[in-house]
């Protein structure tokens, strides 16, 4: 039987980049909890509530992937409580099914003491229990993760009348934004490999083949790489002018940019990079270079422009001014980033109209494009953090950063 196009290609060089990192640690799990326990202390909380998912993956390593939803609950919920020294530490406590509680006790769930673990009968109403775990629930404050689903929030609300159910405020939502070292060392990583992976599968590509066969090789190169998830909108020519594609499976041109928008996980931190690129045979115009060129150093102008106080929506301003001012503003339809760690795309987001201040340890995408339906499509992808200097550094800059040239990705 034959393999999947690319299958063949011997990406194992890249096996190594990524093989000595290290996953989150339990303690790192624990800090976080114990931080979301001040902080809920501190904003006048009872408790925080949140269904598997990146905010109890973040809080307590309780993912999606780990236990998946369905119409029967299954919660997390962190209360804060005061030892006797007067320290604000965290109670945890996970709500399940009761057919499902022996699996919801083989959770890898880091926790400084025992994790509380209370079952409903399918004949019961399971919001009431969870409520039940919270005391003085006279006016009692719950917030809610912001993901959750509305029938759970709902029904929280309904169970207990007197108490206040809320999406989760920003300062919480901040604990997650804000990326720690440990974080980003894994994030710097991903985004690497990624990077080189783009590359080689470069080497393998050439005049005649098809789209799917290009996007093959970016995720058989990132698969041997070590990534999970991994996905490779990959755009010849014209396609690429619609910036989520057209579903084609187009054949690759002399006269055709390349753009591949690719990324995968690791360790739960996902990757996101952009390239538009062509191959030493192809001729490519003045007029796609200077396009090019023009989306290159609009992703510069928002490098230099994010810094720590910086409100999100300057930073998108700067990069359009950068392509508005060469003519092409309207062919740039997006906003220019979003937020990137355990989602690919999560708050807070580069875009107009927004008011969100750029603090330490947020992570971006700095994406800007321009599409010209049926002629071609540009956009250049790296992802960012502010340092604790306050200043934006790609997290691509270990192989080198964001692409030097169009022959160069």
């Amino acid at each position: 039987m034959l393999g999947l196009p690319g299958s063949c290609k011997d990406f194992s060089h890249l096996a190594t980049h990524c093989a000595d990192v290290s996953p989150i640690a339990a303690d790192s799990f624990v800090e976080r909890q114990d931080a979301l326990a001040r902080t809920l202390h501190a904003l006048g909380a009872a408790a925080y509530v949140a269904e598997p998912g990146a905010n109890a993956g973040f809080f307590a390593n309780l993912t999606g992937s780990l236990w998946h939803l369905s119409e029967r609950p299954l919660l997390l919920v962190i209360q804060p409580q005061t030892d006797g020294l007067g320290s604000i530490h965290a109670n945890v406590s996970i709500l399940t099914p009761t057919f499902e509680k022996t699996r919801a006790m083989l959770l890898p769930l880091p926790s400084a003491s025992s994790v509380t673990y209370t079952a409903w009968p399918e004949d019961s109403d399971p919001y009431a229990q969870a409520l039940a775990l919270i005391p003085n629930l006279e006016e009692a404050i719950i917030y809610v993760d912001g993901g959750i689903r509305m029938f759970i929030a709902d029904s929280l609300q309904k169970a207990a009348p007197q108490a206040h159910v809320t999406i989760a405020p920003a300062e919480l939502r901040q604990l997650r934004e804000r990326k720690s070292a440990e974080e980003l060392e894994i994030m710097k990583y991903v985004n690497e490999v990624t990077v080189l992976a783009i590359r080689a599968a470069r080497d393998h590509m050439y005049i005649g083949m098809r789209e799917s066969e290009a996007m093959s090789l970016v995720v058989s190169a990132l698969s041997t790489a070590g990534l999970k998830d991994t996905s490779a909108l990959t755009l010849f020519g014209e396609n690429a002018a619609l910036p989520h594609g057209s579903g084609t499976d187009r054949v690759l041109g002399k006269t055709d940019f390349i753009l591949i928008d690719t990324g995968g996980v690791l360790h739960g931190y996902e990757s996101d990079v952009t390239r538009t690129f062509a191959l030493p045979q192809s001729e490519i115009s003045a007029e796609k270079l200077k396009l090019w060129n023009i989306v290159h150093m609009a992703q510069a102008r928002a490098l230099e422009t994010a810094k720590n106080g910086t409100v999100t929506a300057e930073v998108d301003r700067e990069a359009r001014k950068v392509i508005s001012d060469a003519g092409y503003g309207k062919y740039f339809t997006h906003r220019l980033g979003h937020g990137i760690g355990m989602e690919v795309h999560e708050s807070p987001y580069l875009r107009g109209g927004t008011e969100d201040v750029i603090l330490t340890g947020n992570s971006f995408s700095d994406e800007p494009g321009i599409y010209i339906e049926g002629e071609v499509g540009v956009r250049l992808e790296d992802c960012f953090y502010i340092d604790d200097d306050g200043v934006a550094q790609y997290l691509t800059q270990g192989v080198g950063g964001a692409a030097s040239g169009p022959w160069t990705p």
